[in-house]
């Protein structure tokens, strides 16, 4: 423990990626709860052919201690959020450190140093890149793994972070909900409500086949309904077409939905949109992040296994939000899981401030049981 710690810079280059990629599988050798991404989809995020480098930059990080590589860092400026939001923020991301302050600090340190080079005035995290992607340190909820697309950290990460003067700027909440026939009555109930008495709305399931034509419609909702949230940066059309790529393959159709309302000139104006995802985390844990020779084949046994999903959006224009249209979506959703076997569902995540989401979730029965959290520290 007493050997110098050095931090290298490294770029994004197969084999630079390779050793980013490995620091974390050495770190996380023998946690039972932690889900290695799919190496093959997370190295497209570093690649410059994804959009956010049109408007962001990046720097690779490792800390390297006694001839091992033992932390990363990225470090992040993303142009279109100070644009946004009246800025000059930069971020870290994918941030790993063995249990030594010297590491964490040494890795935080040149995150902040390349931010201070670029004359930005904080430094806030973990968002790996952005906040619309994988975001937050975990704070509590250590004793599960995470559901698709949620990050995990040991809990020492808490005091490493804290450590060096960083403090909490936003917790982003996670709520669970059991699948039960129950709430499915209700929910058909309201629906029925809703479908009688705006019976000009079309409520349909999004597929494979129509999603890129669809895509525009969701990103309108997506950047209209999440404009006023903390944090939020508009998704260039390109953004949004990188992200269904990756994830059209996992998608299910009964389990993604667009509500559209007739405009006074005939069209179609999109006011909603709902996406549930089943949790392939279950899938892909056995994989150890390489889906090959082999990992097709525990992927596609894993799958059967998959009993539990993850709500990741219900984002509704604001004209529409009290109208109960996200019943529809709900309950035909809830329907399929059941007919399914799916037991339980993830809700995430939530701002800790987004009282009137809080507040329905809570109505239906989701309990709070994890929290991330976004840390900040001034430059």
């Amino acid at each position: 423990m007493s050997d110098p710690i050095a931090i290298e810079r490294i770029g994004r280059e197969k084999a630079d990626l390779s050793r980013f990629f490995d620091v974390a599988d050495r770190l996380y050798a023998r946690d039972p709860h932690w889900v290695a991404p799919l190496r093959d989809d997370l190295a497209k995020v570093f690649k410059n052919e994804n959009p956010f480098f049109r408007h962001g930059e990046m720097q690779l990080f490792v800390a390297r201690r006694g001839g091992a590589d033992v932390g990363r860092i990225a470090a992040i400026l993303d142009r279109n959020h100070n644009e946004f939001h009246g800025e000059r923020a930069s971020f870290f991301g994918y941030f790993e450190s063995e249990d030594d302050p010297r590491v964490a600090a040494a890795l935080l340190d040149a995150a902040a140093v390349w931010g201070r080079e670029r004359k930005m005035t904080v430094l806030r995290g973990p968002t790996n890149p952005t906040l619309n992607d994988e975001a937050g340190l975990l704070v509590d909820g250590f004793d599960s793994s995470p559901v698709l697309m949620m990050t995990y950290n040991p809990r020492s990460y808490i005091g490493l972070i804290e450590g060096q003067g960083f403090r909490k700027a936003k917790d982003l909440l996670a709520y669970w909900f059991p699948l039960e026939e129950k709430p499915l009555e209700r929910l058909s109930r309201v629906a029925e409500r809703f479908r009688k008495r705006s019976k000009d709305i079309l409520v349909r399931n999004v597929t494979k086949k129509t999603l890129a034509k669809d895509l525009m419609k969701i990103r309108e909702v997506y950047n209209e309904a999440w404009e006023k949230n903390w944090g939020f940066v508009p998704m260039t059309p390109e953004e949004m077409d990188f992200m269904a790529a990756r994830m059209k393959p996992l998608l299910v159709p009964e389990l993604l939905w667009l509500a559209e309302a007739p405009r006074p000139d005939g069209t179609l104006e999109p006011i909603a949109f709902m996406l549930m995802l089943p949790d392939y985390n279950v899938a892909m844990k056995p994989l150890r992040g390489r889906l090959l020779p082999f990992g097709w084949l525990k992927f596609l046994f894993g799958v059967k296994k998959i009993k539990t999903v993850r709500v990741l959006t219900l984002g509704i224009k604001r004209p529409y939000r009290q109208s109960g249209i996200q019943s529809i979506m709900m309950a035909d959703s809830l329907r399929f899981l059941l007919s399914k076997g799916y037991t339980g569902s993830e809700v995430s995540w939530l701002l800790e401030d987004n009282e009137l989401v809080i507040g329905a979730v809570r109505l239906w029965g989701g309990r709070l049981y994890k929290t991330y959290r976004i840390y900040e520290k001034a430059l």
